[in-house]
């Protein structure tokens, strides 16, 4: 079991799935993860807060404004791989934890950093990201970012805070891996689905994550009559008696 902060500040417990399917390819979901992410690449972010704010009664799933996609069109989706690292000088081990990580990753997943407030190193360059696409790995969630050409030539979604040419060798270690981590005011748990669009970065409990993406797919399909509704002249007092929204 864990918990999620309700609107009232209250913790109320949530059942959570696996982190992980048992058998490769396989689901805890009614689809496959595959589809899963597809259909939620189909999505905005708006809707999807406003499912866990309006229905989940869940007020904190956003991740601080500062993630931004490197480039606006970017968007990714997927179960989240989470990292946790902090400014640190020492360098035994690191670079052997950091190649186990990569291995680590899974098809289908977005590697999320708790980098504990770093504002100097790249944690992520051209060589993480090869090896990352290699494993199926779907975007990237980090602070600094560094070889950019080399991101952007390789079309890996990443949102980021910050360009940088530090390497974080020396400056910055990787501590552990598929933990929870904190990101701003969320907490994210391991295999929890991430979702980023120009609008920022989303994170969604993996035990709602198919149902959250059912109830965001109808207010698409609703806002298309309230669109019709708008630009057909209606009043906007008549767009909400007529079940519409702004």
């Amino acid at each position: 079991m864990s918990t999620k902060p309700h609107a009232n500040g209250k913790d109320t417990a949530v059942q959570l799935a696996p982190t992980r399917p048992e058998t490769p390819g396989s689901s805890v979901y009614p689809v496959s993860i595959a589809e899963m992410r597809e259909r939620y690449l189909k999505l905005y972010t708006g809707a999807v807060n406003d499912v866990l704010r309006f229905t989940y009664k869940m007020q904190t799933t956003c991740l601080p404004a500062h993630f931004a996609p490197l480039r606006e069109g970017m968007k990714l989706a997927g179960q989240a791989f989470t990292v946790k690292g902090a400014p640190d000088i020492t360098t035994d081990g690191e670079m052997e934890t950091r190649a186990r990580m990569l291995e680590t990753l899974h098809e289908d997943s977005v590697v999320i950093w708790d980098c504990t407030g770093d504002t100097v190193t790249a944690q992520w360059g051209e060589v993480m990201t090869m090896a990352a696409q290699r494993i199926g790995c779907r975007g990237a969630v980090i602070n600094g970012i560094r070889d950019t050409q080399a991101i952007l030539d390789l079309g890996f979604p990443v949102f980021y805070q910050y360009k940088t040419n530090t390497g974080m060798m020396g400056r910055f270690r990787l501590y552990h891996y598929q933990k929870p981590i904190l990101m701003g005011d969320v907490v994210v748990e391991p295999g929890d689905w991430i979702f980023g669009d120009i609008d920022g970065v989303i994170s969604i409990p993996k035990a709602i994550a198919y149902d959250v993406l059912l109830a965001a797919e109808k207010i698409l399909d609703r806002e298309v009559v309230i669109r019709d509704m708008v630009e057909s002249g209606m009043k906007p007092t008549d767009v909400v008696k007529n079940g519409g929204y702004f």
